[in-house]
């Protein structure tokens, strides 16, 4: 799967260790992010919580690919929610900027797909914002937990669907 990866490893395989063509260089060389998404996305796979699934519409770019999380339990349980995950070029010292592109009436996401998630903000007033040492694990498994301990309804991005909930949870 992991076409870049082994992309790579030929490339290095064919330049060696110390060798290395001025001309050439420029045109092969591999961006940080690149170089850390290969890691990560191995890791993000063998890693993957069993609600979730992701695809790579292009394998040669690590760097935009789509979750889809189907939750077990809670309210949005049997529901199958689609997300777009983009890994900008300043990753990973930015987030990755992530997109809800279900419709769906939630407490932390938007009808237009924005997504209120702390690890997600490059500055977090809780402190658990956005830090270098996280990883598109710690992303996939965040959205995941969206549907289930994550769901707040005390601080919500889309007030309205919380109101909606906490209305209908006293009357039940």
């Amino acid at each position: 799967m992991l076409t870049l990866a082994s992309k790579l490893k030929r490339d290095d395989g064919v330049r060696g260790p110390r060798a290395s063509n001025p001309a050439s260089d420029s045109t092969r060389r591999v961006s940080v992010r690149d170089k850390l998404l290969v890691k990560e996305v191995a890791e993000l796979e063998a890693n993957l919580p069993c609600t979730c699934k992701v695809n790579f519409p292009d394998p040669n770019k690590l760097h935009y690919f789509q979750l889809t999380v189907i939750p077990d339990e809670g309210y949005y349980q049997g529901g199958k929610f689609q997300f777009e995950i983009e890994v900008p070029d300043a990753y990973n010292m930015v987030p990755p900027k992530v997109k809800c592109l279900t419709r769906i009436w939630h407490p932390n996401i938007t009808e237009t797909g924005e997504i209120c998630l702390s690890l997600l903000r490059e500055h977090s007033i809780d402190g658990t914002g956005w830090a270098p040492t996280r990883t598109l694990k710690d992303v996939v498994w965040g959205l995941n937990s969206l549907f289930t301990d994550l769901l707040n309804f005390d601080d919500p991005l889309n007030i309205e669907a919380a109101e909606h909930h906490l209305r209908d949870k006293i009357s039940e």
